[in-house]
Protein backbone atom coordinates (compact mmCIF):
# COMPACT_ATOMS: atom_id res chain seq x y z
CA UNK A 1 0.00 0.00 0.00
CA UNK A 2 0.69 3.70 -0.59
CA UNK A 3 -0.21 5.33 2.67
CA UNK A 4 -0.34 9.04 3.31
CA UNK A 5 0.24 9.61 7.17
CA UNK A 6 -0.95 13.08 7.95
CA UNK A 7 -0.51 14.13 11.21
CA UNK A 8 0.95 17.86 12.62
CA UNK A 9 3.29 15.57 15.15
CA UNK A 10 6.16 13.87 13.90
CA UNK A 11 9.88 12.49 15.37
CA UNK A 12 11.86 13.94 16.99
CA UNK A 13 8.42 14.90 19.08
CA UNK A 14 7.64 11.50 20.22
CA UNK A 15 3.75 10.72 19.48
CA UNK A 16 2.10 7.23 18.50
CA UNK A 17 2.46 8.65 14.91
CA UNK A 18 6.14 7.28 14.58
CA UNK A 19 5.51 3.79 15.30
CA UNK A 20 2.67 3.77 12.40
CA UNK A 21 4.98 5.21 9.68
CA UNK A 22 7.95 2.79 11.10
CA UNK A 23 5.91 -0.61 11.57
CA UNK A 24 4.04 0.00 8.41
CA UNK A 25 6.83 0.83 6.56
CA UNK A 26 8.87 -2.40 8.23
CA UNK A 27 6.04 -4.52 6.79
CA UNK A 28 6.52 -3.22 3.09
CA UNK A 29 3.92 -0.59 2.54
CA UNK A 30 5.33 2.51 0.88
CA UNK A 31 4.55 5.46 3.88
CA UNK A 32 4.44 9.18 3.32
CA UNK A 33 4.06 11.71 6.13
CA UNK A 34 2.78 15.19 5.82
CA UNK A 35 3.63 16.68 9.42
CA UNK A 36 4.84 20.32 10.58
CA UNK A 37 8.12 21.81 11.65
CA UNK A 38 8.89 19.99 15.25
CA UNK A 39 8.48 21.85 18.11
CA UNK A 40 6.53 20.63 21.07
CA UNK A 41 6.82 20.05 23.35
CA UNK A 42 9.16 23.19 24.24
CA UNK A 43 6.84 25.77 22.44
CA UNK A 44 9.99 26.60 19.62
CA UNK A 45 11.24 24.84 16.66
CA UNK A 46 13.39 22.16 16.97
CA UNK A 47 17.45 22.78 16.56
CA UNK A 48 18.08 21.67 12.92
CA UNK A 49 14.91 22.04 11.48
CA UNK A 50 13.52 25.70 10.26
CA UNK A 51 11.38 27.13 7.76
CA UNK A 52 13.41 26.21 4.80
CA UNK A 53 15.72 23.66 6.76
CA UNK A 54 14.91 20.51 6.49
CA UNK A 55 11.08 20.42 5.34
CA UNK A 56 12.10 17.39 3.59
CA UNK A 57 13.95 14.31 4.91
CA UNK A 58 13.77 10.32 4.89
CA UNK A 59 13.18 8.91 7.99
CA UNK A 60 14.43 5.29 8.21
CA UNK A 61 12.75 4.62 4.83
CA UNK A 62 9.88 6.96 5.31
CA UNK A 63 9.47 10.44 3.57
CA UNK A 64 8.94 13.15 5.49
CA UNK A 65 7.48 16.51 4.34
CA UNK A 66 7.10 19.07 6.75
CA UNK A 67 4.99 22.17 6.17
CA UNK A 68 5.14 25.96 8.01
CA UNK A 69 3.37 26.65 11.12
CA UNK A 70 3.49 29.34 14.06
CA UNK A 71 5.34 27.64 17.06
CA UNK A 72 2.61 26.82 20.18
CA UNK A 73 5.05 28.84 22.32
CA UNK A 74 3.65 28.22 26.06
CA UNK A 75 0.62 26.76 25.10
CA UNK A 76 -1.46 29.92 25.99
CA UNK A 77 -5.01 29.85 24.23
CA UNK A 78 -4.36 32.64 21.34
CA UNK A 79 -0.88 30.81 20.25
CA UNK A 80 -2.48 27.16 20.58
CA UNK A 81 -4.92 28.61 18.12
CA UNK A 82 -2.39 30.34 15.62
CA UNK A 83 -0.28 26.97 16.01
CA UNK A 84 -3.04 24.59 15.30
CA UNK A 85 -4.72 26.96 12.27
CA UNK A 86 -1.31 27.69 10.59
CA UNK A 87 -0.23 23.99 10.17
CA UNK A 88 -3.99 22.93 8.82
CA UNK A 89 -3.56 26.20 6.46
CA UNK A 90 -0.44 25.74 5.04
CA UNK A 91 -0.44 21.71 5.23
CA UNK A 92 -3.73 21.88 3.01
CA UNK A 93 -1.75 23.76 0.30
CA UNK A 94 1.18 20.87 0.54
CA UNK A 95 -1.76 18.31 0.22
CA UNK A 96 -2.91 20.27 -3.08
CA UNK A 97 0.54 20.24 -4.33
CA UNK A 98 1.49 16.32 -3.47
CA UNK A 99 -1.81 15.57 -4.56
CA UNK A 100 -0.46 15.43 -8.30
CA UNK A 101 2.71 14.58 -7.35
CA UNK A 102 2.30 11.24 -5.81
CA UNK A 103 -0.35 8.61 -5.96
CA UNK A 104 -1.68 7.58 -2.63
CA UNK A 105 -3.86 4.39 -2.16
CA UNK A 106 -5.15 5.21 1.52
CA UNK A 107 -5.14 8.02 3.61
CA UNK A 108 -4.66 8.11 7.78
CA UNK A 109 -5.12 10.60 9.91
CA UNK A 110 -3.49 10.50 13.40
CA UNK A 111 -5.52 12.98 15.63
CA UNK A 112 -4.51 14.06 18.56
CA UNK A 113 -5.73 17.29 19.37
CA UNK A 114 -6.69 19.57 16.92
CA UNK A 115 -9.00 18.35 14.82
CA UNK A 116 -7.81 20.49 11.94
CA UNK A 117 -5.94 18.25 11.19
CA UNK A 118 -8.28 16.21 9.19
CA UNK A 119 -8.17 19.48 6.61
CA UNK A 120 -5.28 18.60 4.88
CA UNK A 121 -6.32 14.51 4.80
CA UNK A 122 -10.09 15.72 2.85
CA UNK A 123 -7.98 17.33 0.10
CA UNK A 124 -6.06 14.42 -1.12
CA UNK A 125 -8.94 12.38 -0.42
CA UNK A 126 -11.21 14.29 -3.20
CA UNK A 127 -8.72 14.70 -5.79
CA UNK A 128 -7.11 11.34 -5.66
CA UNK A 129 -10.77 9.87 -4.66
CA UNK A 130 -9.04 7.06 -2.41
CA UNK A 131 -9.99 6.43 1.30
CA UNK A 132 -9.57 8.58 4.21
CA UNK A 133 -9.27 7.08 7.72
CA UNK A 134 -9.32 9.36 10.72
CA UNK A 135 -7.97 8.02 14.33
CA UNK A 136 -9.80 10.07 16.96
CA UNK A 137 -7.34 10.28 20.31
CA UNK A 138 -8.90 13.54 21.13
CA UNK A 139 -12.73 14.74 21.21
CA UNK A 140 -13.63 17.64 19.45
CA UNK A 141 -14.95 20.23 20.55
CA UNK A 142 -15.25 18.89 23.95
CA UNK A 143 -11.73 19.43 24.73
CA UNK A 144 -11.83 22.91 23.67
CA UNK A 145 -14.00 22.92 27.22
CA UNK A 146 -12.76 20.74 29.60
CA UNK A 147 -8.98 21.51 28.45
CA UNK A 148 -9.28 24.74 27.12
CA UNK A 149 -11.98 26.25 29.20
CA UNK A 150 -13.81 27.18 26.22
CA UNK A 151 -17.64 27.52 26.70
CA UNK A 152 -18.65 30.34 24.13
CA UNK A 153 -21.66 28.23 22.02
CA UNK A 154 -20.80 30.44 19.06
CA UNK A 155 -17.32 28.88 19.09
CA UNK A 156 -18.40 25.87 20.19
CA UNK A 157 -21.10 25.56 17.42
CA UNK A 158 -18.35 26.67 14.67
CA UNK A 159 -15.93 24.13 15.42
CA UNK A 160 -18.80 21.03 15.94
CA UNK A 161 -19.21 22.36 12.31
CA UNK A 162 -16.02 21.24 11.61
CA UNK A 163 -16.11 17.93 13.53
CA UNK A 164 -18.88 17.53 11.39
CA UNK A 165 -17.30 18.01 8.00
CA UNK A 166 -14.48 16.29 8.83
CA UNK A 167 -16.27 12.83 10.11
CA UNK A 168 -18.63 13.43 7.02
CA UNK A 169 -15.42 13.30 4.64
CA UNK A 170 -14.03 9.70 6.33
CA UNK A 171 -14.77 6.67 5.54
CA UNK A 172 -13.93 5.02 8.90
CA UNK A 173 -13.49 7.14 12.02
CA UNK A 174 -11.12 4.89 14.47
CA UNK A 175 -11.74 5.33 18.27
CA UNK A 176 -9.05 5.08 20.65
CA UNK A 177 -11.70 4.50 23.47
CA UNK A 178 -15.34 2.77 23.40
CA UNK A 179 -16.69 6.10 25.32
CA UNK A 180 -15.82 8.23 22.79
CA UNK A 181 -18.82 6.29 20.62
CA UNK A 182 -21.59 8.15 21.57
CA UNK A 183 -20.21 11.23 21.62
CA UNK A 184 -19.53 10.79 18.09
CA UNK A 185 -22.84 9.33 16.96
CA UNK A 186 -24.59 12.18 18.45
CA UNK A 187 -22.84 14.49 15.91
CA UNK A 188 -24.36 12.23 12.86
CA UNK A 189 -25.32 8.38 11.89
CA UNK A 190 -21.51 7.43 11.78
CA UNK A 191 -22.17 3.94 12.90
CA UNK A 192 -21.06 2.11 10.09
CA UNK A 193 -17.74 4.03 10.31
CA UNK A 194 -16.67 3.24 13.79
CA UNK A 195 -14.02 1.17 14.84
CA UNK A 196 -12.20 0.51 18.16
CA UNK A 197 -8.73 0.79 17.63
CA UNK A 198 -6.97 1.60 21.21
CA UNK A 199 -3.84 3.03 21.96
CA UNK A 200 -0.84 0.66 22.37
CA UNK A 201 2.40 0.77 24.63
CA UNK A 202 5.31 2.45 24.19
CA UNK A 203 7.78 -0.12 22.63
CA UNK A 204 10.67 1.21 23.95
CA UNK A 205 9.47 0.92 27.73
CA UNK A 206 8.33 -3.03 27.10
CA UNK A 207 11.80 -3.31 25.26
CA UNK A 208 14.20 -0.87 26.56
CA UNK A 209 17.53 -0.87 28.38
CA UNK A 210 16.78 -0.69 32.01
CA UNK A 211 20.28 0.40 32.98
CA UNK A 212 19.70 4.01 31.47
CA UNK A 213 21.22 6.45 33.71
CA UNK A 214 18.85 8.09 35.22
CA UNK A 215 18.98 9.71 39.48
CA UNK A 216 18.00 7.41 41.89
CA UNK A 217 14.59 7.45 43.51
CA UNK A 218 14.00 8.09 47.32
CA UNK A 219 13.97 5.00 49.72
CA UNK A 220 10.92 3.82 50.78
CA UNK A 221 7.16 2.83 49.39
CA UNK A 222 7.27 5.29 45.67
CA UNK A 223 4.02 6.19 43.87
CA UNK A 224 5.03 7.30 40.70
CA UNK A 225 3.67 9.09 38.47
CA UNK A 226 5.10 9.80 34.82
CA UNK A 227 3.87 12.32 31.59
CA UNK A 228 2.04 15.66 31.39
CA UNK A 229 1.92 17.47 34.95
CA UNK A 230 -1.05 19.45 33.59
CA UNK A 231 -4.56 20.69 34.53
CA UNK A 232 -6.32 17.62 32.46
CA UNK A 233 -4.24 14.85 35.07
CA UNK A 234 -5.55 16.81 38.19
CA UNK A 235 -2.46 16.73 39.97
CA UNK A 236 -3.20 19.51 42.63
CA UNK A 237 -5.86 16.37 43.93
CA UNK A 238 -2.78 14.05 43.67
CA UNK A 239 -0.93 16.37 46.15
CA UNK A 240 -3.82 16.86 48.71
CA UNK A 241 -3.27 13.02 49.03
CA UNK A 242 0.05 13.35 50.08
CA UNK A 243 -0.24 16.28 52.13
CA UNK A 244 -3.12 13.80 53.74
CA UNK A 245 -0.13 11.05 53.96
CA UNK A 246 2.35 14.05 55.09
CA UNK A 247 3.13 11.97 58.01
CA UNK A 248 3.44 8.56 56.53
CA UNK A 249 7.42 9.42 55.77
CA UNK A 250 8.27 5.95 54.75
CA UNK A 251 5.47 6.97 51.84
CA UNK A 252 6.87 9.15 48.66
CA UNK A 253 4.89 10.69 45.44
CA UNK A 254 7.48 10.92 42.71
CA UNK A 255 6.64 13.06 39.38
CA UNK A 256 8.36 12.09 36.23
CA UNK A 257 7.55 14.86 33.43
CA UNK A 258 6.84 18.85 33.44
CA UNK A 259 3.93 20.37 32.36
CA UNK A 260 1.80 23.70 33.19
CA UNK A 261 0.79 22.72 36.64
CA UNK A 262 4.37 21.74 38.02
CA UNK A 263 5.36 25.06 38.63
CA UNK A 264 2.16 25.69 40.82
CA UNK A 265 2.74 22.09 42.79
CA UNK A 266 5.79 22.87 43.30
CA UNK A 267 4.82 26.14 45.09
CA UNK A 268 2.03 23.78 46.94
CA UNK A 269 4.77 20.99 48.38
CA UNK A 270 6.89 23.89 49.68
CA UNK A 271 4.20 26.09 51.29
CA UNK A 272 3.39 22.51 53.21
CA UNK A 273 6.38 21.48 53.72
CA UNK A 274 6.52 18.40 51.66
CA UNK A 275 9.67 18.21 50.37
CA UNK A 276 10.66 14.71 52.12
CA UNK A 277 7.60 13.24 50.50
CA UNK A 278 6.60 14.72 47.25
CA UNK A 279 9.51 14.85 44.58
CA UNK A 280 9.98 16.15 41.07
CA UNK A 281 12.30 14.59 38.85
CA UNK A 282 12.37 16.46 35.97
CA UNK A 283 11.50 15.28 32.26
CA UNK A 284 13.36 12.45 30.85
CA UNK A 285 13.22 10.43 27.26
CA UNK A 286 11.09 7.49 26.65
CA UNK A 287 14.08 5.52 26.94
CA UNK A 288 14.79 6.55 30.42
CA UNK A 289 11.16 5.23 31.39
CA UNK A 290 11.92 1.82 32.15
CA UNK A 291 14.78 2.48 34.82
CA UNK A 292 12.10 4.56 36.38
CA UNK A 293 9.63 2.17 36.52
CA UNK A 294 11.98 -0.72 37.39
CA UNK A 295 12.16 1.41 41.16
CA UNK A 296 8.67 1.96 41.49
CA UNK A 297 6.67 0.16 43.79
CA UNK A 298 3.01 1.59 42.44
CA UNK A 299 2.22 3.55 39.10
CA UNK A 300 -0.47 6.46 39.30
CA UNK A 301 -2.43 7.86 37.24
CA UNK A 302 -5.17 10.56 36.70
CA UNK A 303 -7.64 12.85 35.28
CA UNK A 304 -9.75 15.51 35.71
CA UNK A 305 -14.00 14.77 36.68
CA UNK A 306 -14.98 16.11 33.13
CA UNK A 307 -17.14 14.30 30.52
CA UNK A 308 -14.56 14.14 27.80
CA UNK A 309 -11.64 12.17 30.06
CA UNK A 310 -14.30 10.01 31.54
CA UNK A 311 -14.91 8.46 28.10
CA UNK A 312 -10.85 8.56 27.45
CA UNK A 313 -8.42 5.79 28.08
CA UNK A 314 -5.07 8.08 29.25
CA UNK A 315 -2.34 6.43 26.86
CA UNK A 316 -0.04 6.19 29.78
CA UNK A 317 -1.99 3.44 31.05
CA UNK A 318 -1.46 1.26 28.12
CA UNK A 319 2.17 1.94 28.99
CA UNK A 320 1.68 1.25 32.50
CA UNK A 321 0.19 -2.22 32.30
CA UNK A 322 3.08 -3.26 29.87
CA UNK A 323 5.61 -2.61 33.37
CA UNK A 324 4.60 -5.56 35.77
CA UNK A 325 3.73 -3.12 38.21
CA UNK A 326 0.38 -2.32 39.99
CA UNK A 327 -1.37 0.95 39.26
CA UNK A 328 -3.36 3.15 41.50
CA UNK A 329 -6.07 5.17 39.66
CA UNK A 330 -7.81 8.58 40.11
CA UNK A 331 -9.72 8.55 37.01
CA UNK A 332 -13.91 7.54 36.04
CA UNK A 333 -14.96 5.87 32.92
CA UNK A 334 -13.13 3.80 30.80
CA UNK A 335 -9.69 4.39 32.47
CA UNK A 336 -11.00 3.10 35.81
CA UNK A 337 -12.90 0.22 33.51
CA UNK A 338 -9.72 -1.13 32.58
CA UNK A 339 -8.03 -1.55 35.29
CA UNK A 340 -10.66 -3.08 37.23
CA UNK A 341 -11.37 -5.77 34.12
CA UNK A 342 -7.24 -6.37 34.29
CA UNK A 343 -6.90 -7.18 38.45
CA UNK A 344 -3.98 -5.32 38.17
CA UNK A 345 -4.58 -2.41 40.70
CA UNK A 346 -7.24 0.06 42.49
CA UNK A 347 -9.09 2.68 41.59
CA UNK A 348 -11.08 6.02 43.17
CA UNK A 349 -13.34 7.86 41.17
CA UNK A 350 -11.46 11.20 39.39
CA UNK A 351 -10.81 14.02 42.23
CA UNK A 352 -11.36 11.48 45.05
CA UNK A 353 -7.98 12.69 47.33
CA UNK A 354 -8.97 11.09 50.49
CA UNK A 355 -9.94 7.62 48.67
CA UNK A 356 -6.87 8.36 46.60
CA UNK A 357 -5.11 8.39 50.24
CA UNK A 358 -7.20 5.47 51.03
CA UNK A 359 -5.85 3.00 48.86
CA UNK A 360 -2.43 4.15 48.93
CA UNK A 361 -2.23 2.99 52.36
CA UNK A 362 -3.73 -0.46 50.88
CA UNK A 363 -1.12 -1.14 48.65
CA UNK A 364 1.29 0.26 50.91
CA UNK A 365 0.09 -2.72 53.53
CA UNK A 366 -0.26 -5.58 50.78
CA UNK A 367 2.88 -7.96 50.55
CA UNK A 368 5.17 -7.55 48.05
CA UNK A 369 3.81 -10.94 46.14
CA UNK A 370 0.21 -9.74 46.91
CA UNK A 371 1.70 -6.36 44.40
CA UNK A 372 3.51 -8.93 42.17
CA UNK A 373 0.35 -10.42 40.96
CA UNK A 374 -1.48 -7.15 40.10
CA UNK A 375 1.42 -6.31 37.92
CA UNK A 376 1.16 -9.58 36.56
CA UNK A 377 -2.48 -9.22 35.57
CA UNK A 378 -1.67 -6.01 33.97
CA UNK A 379 1.03 -7.23 31.40
CA UNK A 380 -1.46 -10.00 30.54
CA UNK A 381 -3.92 -8.20 29.91
CA UNK A 382 -1.40 -5.92 28.17
CA UNK A 383 -0.36 -8.78 26.17
CA UNK A 384 -4.16 -9.28 25.51
CA UNK A 385 -4.95 -5.88 24.33
CA UNK A 386 -2.06 -3.39 23.71
CA UNK A 387 1.04 -4.65 22.02
CA UNK A 388 2.44 -2.64 19.06
CA UNK A 389 2.79 -5.64 16.81
CA UNK A 390 -1.13 -6.47 17.35
CA UNK A 391 -2.19 -3.01 17.32
CA UNK A 392 -0.22 -2.36 13.64
CA UNK A 393 -2.27 -5.89 12.39
CA UNK A 394 -5.26 -4.72 12.95
CA UNK A 395 -4.31 -1.64 11.31
CA UNK A 396 -2.81 -2.74 8.46
CA UNK A 397 -6.20 -4.71 7.74
CA UNK A 398 -8.38 -1.84 8.54
CA UNK A 399 -6.36 -0.17 6.07
CA UNK A 400 -6.87 -3.19 3.31
CA UNK A 401 -10.12 -3.12 3.90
Amino acid sequence: MRVLLVTQYFYPENFKSNDIALELTKRGHEVTVLTGLPNYPDGKIHKNYGFFKRTKENYQGVDVIRTWLVPRGKGGGIRLFLNYFSWAFFASFKALSLSFQKKFDVVLVHEPSPITQGFPAIVVKKIQKIPLHFWVLDLWPESLTSAGGIKNKYVLSIFTSMVKYIYNNSDKILISSKGFKESILAKGNYNKKLIYFPNWAEDSILKGSSDYSVPDLPKGFKIVFAGNIGVAQDVESIIKAALILKEKVDIHFVFIGDGRSKVQLEDFVQENNLGKTVHFMGRFPIDAMKTFFNQADVLLVSLKDELIFNVTVPAKLQAYLCTQKPILGMLSGEGAAIINDANCGLSVNAGDYNGLAEKVLELYGMSNEERNILGRNGFNYFEENFTLSKCIDNLEFILKN
